[in-house]
């Protein structure tokens, strides 16, 4: 196992490296910093290539990348007050040693110090979320696998199929605009809030931060529950019939045992890889669900510095997500030889 681990990691290494530079390259079409730099203000022409070269933006997009990538004291080596003199800017150590850049949005700010802001409510969010997803999709595809087409059964599926064509987005504004604004409308002493983390007037208590996470635990987590409850199901009733399980009922188990034990173990292994490709996913923030309902996380944060073409910033998040996503991968594969024996790697 300690092989297979240290072979994945090593060839983690190029992957990264490739995903990284495809970001790097299209984000260049998203926009241009230049021009948001002043505000409202359109930039001068003789302030953008000042600015150009201050940021190294009149560079070859390869030797940009390297810059990026590894750092180039040299790269900085330009005349930034027009005397004919190169003159030192700064020092950028590169993604390699740690240094993501400076915001160009919010001037002197390092990206990952803005990133590191956000990603305590993402967490938040997506911890909640998942923990949320797990548990109903267990119970709903468990219950609708032991009592095949009953009430229930069909309920669940019912639900499944409503909630699994809803666009994210469509069910985010009417979570909100029914228990947010009709509830609060109609007299209802209990009503959710619509936007924000907590109250400003409350501050953030516990209470206060549970209450506002309702809403968007709710839109990220009904879609996901109606598509994993249909994995368990199908998964479950296959394992049912397998034999192993005919022989340890045979042999007297308890019929619980022989569910959560023996079935739902092997059951479990399709929802690990959902899980897995989900969490690096919701790393990156709900980008949705933030940004409709103001959770101050990465995903709102995104759209805010996409806006601006803030590349420091979006090349930390996007290069964050995709070191989430090998780790998770990787995880996940650890995760299938616990619980199924027969699984190893050499």
């Amino acid at each position: 196992m300690t092989k297979y681990i240290i072979r994945r990691l090593l060839q983690a290494i190029p992957l990264l490296l490739t995903i990284s530079l495809i970001l790097f390259v299209l984000l260049q079409a998203v926009g241009d910093p230049l021009s948001t730099m002043g505000g409202r203000v359109p930039t001068r022409p003789d302030d953008r290539v000042r600015l150009a070269r201050q940021l190294g933006l009149d560079k070859p997009i390869i030797t940009q990348y390297l810059f990026w990538l590894v750092g180039n004291d040299w790269l900085y080596a330009v005349d930034t007050d027009g005397d004919g003199r190169d003159d030192a800017y700064g020092e950028r150590r590169g993604v390699l040693r740690g240094d993501f850049g400076e915001s160009i949005m919010v001037r002197g700010k390092p990206a990952m110090e803005i990133i590191l802001e956000k990603l305590p409510n993402t967490l938040l969010l997506m911890v909640t979320s998942e923990i949320v997803i797990v548990v109903l999709s267990l119970a709903m595809g468990v219950y609708s696998a032991i009592k095949q087409y009953s009430l229930l059964d069909n309920l669940f599926t019912t639900f499944s199929f409503i909630m699994f064509s809803m666009p994210i987005f469509w069910l985010a504004l009417m979570l909100l605009f029914i228990f947010g604004v009709n509830f609060k409308l109609a007299g209802f002493p209990i009503y959710f809030p619509t936007i924000g983390m907590y109250d400003v007037i409350e501050g953030p208590t516990i209470q206060q931060v549970a209450w506002h996470l309702v809403l968007p635990v709710l839109t990220i987590s009904l879609i996901s529950i109606a598509g994993y409850s249909r994995y368990i199901r199908s998964v479950m009733l296959e394992v049912l019939s397998s034999d192993y399980i005919r022989t340890a009922r045979a042999k007297g188990i308890a019929q619980t045992r022989v569910l959560f034990v023996h079935a739902l173990k092997n059951a479990s292994l399709p929802l690990v890889t959902l899980v897995g490709l989900d969490l690096p996913l919701l790393l990156g923030g709900a980008v949705v669900t933030e940004k409709i309902f103001g959770w101050p996380g990465m995903g709102s944060t995104y759209i805010t510095h996409l806006d601006r073409a803030d590349f420091p910033v979006l090349m930390a998040i996007l290069m964050m997500i995709s070191v989430a996503v090998v780790f998770f991968q990787l995880l996940t594969d650890i995760v299938y030889t616990w619980l199924d024996p027969r699984i190893r790697y050499n």
